[in-house]
């Protein structure tokens, strides 16, 4: 099991360190663009808010992540935040940051 935890953190540092290469690079985006036109419809500020919104994504998946990496060191990683269950491990290979079974994600 413990070989298995370590490649849990192992990768979910790599999904991390990739998300957070990510915001730096909308950060650097959005702080080079600061010299937009005051026209309605100007593609320099529809370009602007998509990188913003993209940063603002790639910062709660950040925080999820971090969640995730703190359970593993818990003991209750992969365990649904609102049912208690265990979530399937068929979603947890796709979400690792995932905090809710399937079930109680179609929910909310």
């Amino acid at each position: 099991m413990a070989t298995g935890t370590t490649d849990l953190r192992e990768r979910l540092q790599q999904e991390l360190d990739e998300t957070l290469a990510e915001i730096a690079r909308l950060e650097e985006r959005l702080e080079r663009k600061g010299d937009y036109g005051l026209g309605k419809g100007d593609p320099g500020i529809y370009e602007w808010e998509m990188c913003l919104a993209l940063k603002q994504r790639a910062e709660n998946k950040a925080r999820s992540l971090e969640v995730a990496m703190r359970k593993t060191e818990e003991g209750d990683y992969g365990t649904c935040e609102v049912c208690g269950e265990q979530i399937d491990p068929a979603r947890l290979a796709i979400l690792p940051h995932t905090k809710r079974c399937i079930g109680c994600a179609q929910k909310r």
